[in-house]
């Protein structure tokens, strides 16, 4: 039989347990007793015997009476309302009163998310705590830039990760926002009319109206969808993926940056002592997590096309051409991303940087990047600024066709310390040849960008940082 992967190898049992078969049905029956209460609490013919009566069987769920009876009515909602009753019969004429399929199984939808939104927050402060670490301990440490994958002007290794935990910044941000926004479907009824709910109140729609509000109240929510067909708008399925999307760009294109650097022999992610690289070359060192998790969240990224259409193609009040597809996308899309976070911490909390081999490509590249510094110099000496940028300009492209057609090392520095109308010194140009002076404010900034942006958070998030994240093999 075939086994999902993401349950198998990836996601957490934390994540997988919040999308489990037991948690939906004991939410349904939490659903159902906060129905009841708030309906006694307006005035609804139900007693305190009935609800104890709910509340001592609502953890205990009697499957083989649901199953059984699912067989028979093909109807999932239905089937554990009736082996509810079965454990419940002085309140079994009360249980669901009033509402429809969509108040158990949407509201439920809702409450699953938020919590599993809350579980992507805590792995999200703990990435950001990690690499933010990362960021400040190799602040200083130079390294070659690249645009379009071509060397460019300095910057550092700590600078380099800001732009990664800059990314993550502005998903953390978009995680608390959606959490805060989460509104509870609430009680209303087969088109959203409340019909049903106002018939039992005798038209009264001031009970109607509060009867919404104490059933989310109970539920743990202070907002809830003004209006609504059956269901709640699919619209806040594709806003809940379009965040896990943007967490799966992020963690992308920062694994993307890492295997080009573990390519170039810069950093590397954590190697076990006993990890096999390849089957075939034994020597290999490959980048397998990052790997993973750009494949994750390649899937987290195309998911958000399936709840966009979703949304899109909705008819009216309610059709059900979205139950089996959210059924699959919802899930394992938090999954999913719950894994790629949690082999992201792992990732950067244990990356490896050579600083001699980071060196020694900034030192084949620097000549080329030094030669205004070297050129302002020469004039300050008495030096012909117009000629003697002919002069770099052509002994450049001498030592570029050296590097490049002969595989010699760049000789740049040699031809102009050999030019006596540069008027420097070895000495002279070996102060200008300091990584250090090439890299601006990179430091500082990485200091000020953590000190404002992500001090805060992991501050007022600290109760989250240091839970133990195990790595999924």
């Amino acid at each position: 039989m075939y086994q999902n992967p993401l349950i198998q190898r990836y996601t957490s049992k934390e994540m997988a347990a919040i999308f489990s078969p037991d948690k939906k049905f004991k939410t349904w029956r939490e659903l159902w007793i906060a129905l009841a209460k708030a309906e006694k609490e307006l005035g609804l013919p139900i007693s305190d015997e009935q609800i104890t009566e709910l509340e001592a069987n609502k953890n205990d769920i009697n499957y083989d009476v649901a199953i059984k009876r699912e067989k028979e009515t093909r109807h999932d909602v239905m089937s554990h309302v009736y082996a509810y009753g079965v454990q419940c019969p002085k309140a079994k004429g009360i249980i669901h009163l009033g509402a429809t399929s969509a108040y158990v199984g949407d509201n439920t939808d809702i409450i699953v998310i938020r919590e599993a939104l809350e579980l992507v927050k805590v792995k999200m402060v703990n990435l950001i705590s990690v690499l933010s670490k990362f960021c400040l301990d190799y602040k200083d440490m130079p390294t070659l830039g690249f645009t379009h994958f071509q060397p460019a002007q300095l910057t550092t290794v700590g600078k380099r990760g800001t732009l990664w935990l800059q990314d993550l910044l502005m998903d953390f941000e978009n995680v608390v926002n959606q959490i805060e926004r989460m509104k509870f479907l609430g009680v209303k009824g087969t088109t959203g009319t409340q019909a049903s709910f106002l018939n039992l109140f005798n038209d009264d729609h001031d009970k109607v109206k509060q009867l919404d509000v104490r059933v989310a109240g109970l539920m743990g929510f202070d907002k809830i969808f003004p209006v609504s067909g059956q269901t709640y708008t699919r619209k806040l399925d594709f806003e809940v993926l379009s965040v896990l999307s943007g967490i799966a760009q992020s963690t992308h294109k920062m694994t993307n940056d890492l295997r080009l650097l573990q390519n170039l022999k810069e950093i590397e992610e954590p190697f076990e002592k006993n990890q096999i690289g390849s089957s075939a070359m034994a020597y290999k060192r490959n980048p397998m997590r990052s790997e993973r998790i750009s494949s994750l969240a390649r899937f987290v990224i195309a998911s958000l096309q399936n709840t966009a259409m979703t949304s899109s193609t909705q008819w009216f009040e309610r059709t059900l051409d979205d139950s089996a597809n959210r059924r699959i996308v919802i899930p394992e899309t938090f999954m999913a991303i719950d894994a790629v976070l949690e082999i992201a911490i792992n990732v950067c909390d244990g990356l490896v940087v050579y600083e001699k081999v980071i060196t020694k490509h900034i030192l084949d590249e620097l000549p080329f990047m030094a030669t205004e510094n070297i050129l302002m110099e020469a004039v300050k000496n008495g030096g012909d600024r117009q000629e003697l940028h002919e002069t770099i300009r052509v002994y450049s492209m001498e030592a570029g066709r050296q590097v490049k057609e002969f595989g010699l090392k760049n000789d740049l520095i040699e031809r102009i310390i050999g030019d006596s109308s540069f008027n420097l010194s070895a000495d002279d140009i070996e102060q200008l040849l300091q990584p250090k002076n090439y890299v601006g404010r990179a430091p500082q900034q990485v200091v000020e960008f953590i000190d404002e942006y992500i001090k805060p958070i992991l501050e007022e998030n600290k109760n989250l940082i240091g839970l133990e994240i195990e790595l999924k093999v």
